[in-house]
């Protein structure tokens, strides 16, 4: 009998090594694709996000939310076809700027309870009154502490109460806007022909003495609003007493960054009669 020549099962194919190279080389090309991916920045949108992150940061208007892809979703079931969508979330620019305006009136509330202390005998008799509201911190000063009857010249008394409020407003950067308002009754005399050059002259006559008293001239303005903004009515003696003063108001210092902004604004040049109807297409946003 013929013996079969037993098999050799220990024989080994020498080309098994190529599947695990070629899986290697596969997995090595998807890494150098995805980290090629992820370095290609889009210049436009890269700055568009520092401008907003920007803005969340110094208290400038917030933009719109970024956009990294604004192509339409493609598919049957999809409601917002057509619609672009965006593959980021937007930053919480919202939730920086409440923060840093929560922290800003706080501080304007710290300052309004020391000058508040600073004044307490003038407040109790009536004659001063403090006030914080959405513009920033108001000091209302009764016009017989500063100035005698139908007068923009500065009594003697009142360089006390003007230099206790100049100490306490005059190390910070805040706007300070000086604002005189009378009651109802019509001046005219030789000096003011009506009630609206005495509040204005009122108010600059404080603006003046603030400025002496070491506060920088930039951070003051002067307004004059005659009766128009009474605090009572001007029916009885109290009433027209309260209305006659002089408030000085110390600004948030968000309205302090706007207004200090140099070029601010859109320059409206003359336009022809045939480019008229144009013209709300160059004033958008």
């Amino acid at each position: 009998m013929i013996r079969r020549p037993p098999l050799d099962d220990d024989e080994e194919s020498t080309d098994r090594w190529l599947v695990s190279y070629a899986d290697f080389i596969t997995l090595l090309f998807a890494f150098f694709v995805v980290m090629y991916s992820i370095s290609s920045v889009n210049q436009g949108k890269y700055n568009e996000l520092m401008s907003s992150m920007g803005n969340a940061f110094t208290g400038g208007s917030i933009s719109s939310p970024i956009k990294i892809n604004s192509k339409p979703i493609s598919g049957a079931n999809n409601k917002l076809k057509g619609q672009p969508y965006s593959v980021v979330k937007p930053l919480p620019l919202t939730h920086l700027y409440n923060e840093k305006m929560r922290r800003e009136r706080e501080a304007m509330t710290r300052m309004a309870v020391d000058i508040s202390n600073k004044l307490a005998p003038l407040i109790n008799e009536n004659k001063v009154r403090v006030m914080q509201n959405n513009r920033g911190i108001r000091i209302d000063i009764n016009d017989s502490l500063l100035f005698s009857p139908g007068s923009a010249d500065l009594a003697s008394a009142a360089s006390g109460v003007l230099n206790e409020v100049a100490t306490l407003i005059k190390d910070n950067e805040r706007l300070i806007q000086v604002e005189g308002h009378t009651d109802n009754i019509a001046i005219h005399n030789e000096t003011f022909f009506s009630n609206w050059e005495l509040s204005a002259v009122r108010a600059s006559s404080v603006v003046r003495m603030l400025s002496d008293a070491g506060i920088a001239e930039a951070r003051l303005s002067a307004l004059g609003f005659g009766s128009t903004q009474p605090l009572a009515e001007n029916v009885s003696v109290e009433g027209r007493a309260k209305n006659r003063r002089v408030s000085i108001m110390i600004l948030y210092e968000g309205q302090t960054e706007a207004q200090n902004q140099t070029g601010f604004g859109l320059e409206i040049t003359p336009q022809s009669p045939a480019t008229q109807a144009e013209a709300p297409k160059t004033l958008k946003p």
